[in-house]
C-alpha cells in the first residue's frame, strides 16, 4: 500500500490542489458570499478582514483531501475520466457533502441546510476538479 506513495504523480497533487483551493476563495467571496453569511447568522455583519487561519486552514484541508483521493485514485488504479468522476461522486457525496451537513447541524449554525447545500456544493465541485486533473495528469 505504502508504494502508491511512490507512483503518486505529485506535480498532478500541486496542479489539483491549487484550483480547489483558489475555487474556494472564489466560492465564498465573490461568487455567494452573501448566501454564505446568511447560513451563518451573519448576514448584517460588517465584513472583516480574515484571520490567517482562515486563509491557511482550509489551503491545508485541500491539500490533505487532494493527497488522500490522489492516494485512492492510484490504490484503486483508476485511469479513465468516467471512472474519475465516479471516484469524485463517492468521495464528494459520500464524504465531503455529508460530512459537512453533519457539521452544519450544530446550534452555532443557524441555517445548517442552507450552509450545507452552499459549503457541499462547493466541495463536490472541488473534488471533481481534482479528480480530473488527477487522472488526467495520472
Amino acid at each position: 500500500m505504502f508504494n502508491v506513495f511512490v507512483q503518486i504523480n505529485w506535480l498532478s497533487v500541486l496542479c489539483a490542489f491549487i484550483p480547489y483551493f483558489m475555487l474556494g476563495a472564489l466560492w465564498f467571496t465573490l461568487l455567494f458570499p452573501r448566501s454564505y453569511h446568511l447560513s451563518l447568522g451573519k448576514a448584517m455583519q460588517p465584513q472583516q478582514k480574515p484571520e490567517l487561519i482562515f486563509i491557511f486552514g482550509p489551503a491545508l484541508c485541500c491539500l490533505v483531501i487532494t493527497i488522500a483521493t490522489a492516494v485512492l485514485l492510484y490504490a484503486l488504479q483508476i485511469s479513465t475520466l468516467n471512472d474519475a468522476l465516479i471516484l469524485a461522486t463517492i468521495i464528494g457525496a459520500g464524504y465531503l457533502v455529508a460530512n459537512t451537513v453533519n457539521i452544519a447541524i450544530n446550534p452555532n449554525i443557524p441555517r445548517p441546510l442552507l450552509y450545507g447545500l452552499i459549503s457541499g456544493a462547493y466541495h463536490m465541485t472541488g473534488i471533481t476538479i481534482v479528480c480530473i486533473i488527477l487522472v488526467l495528469m495520472k
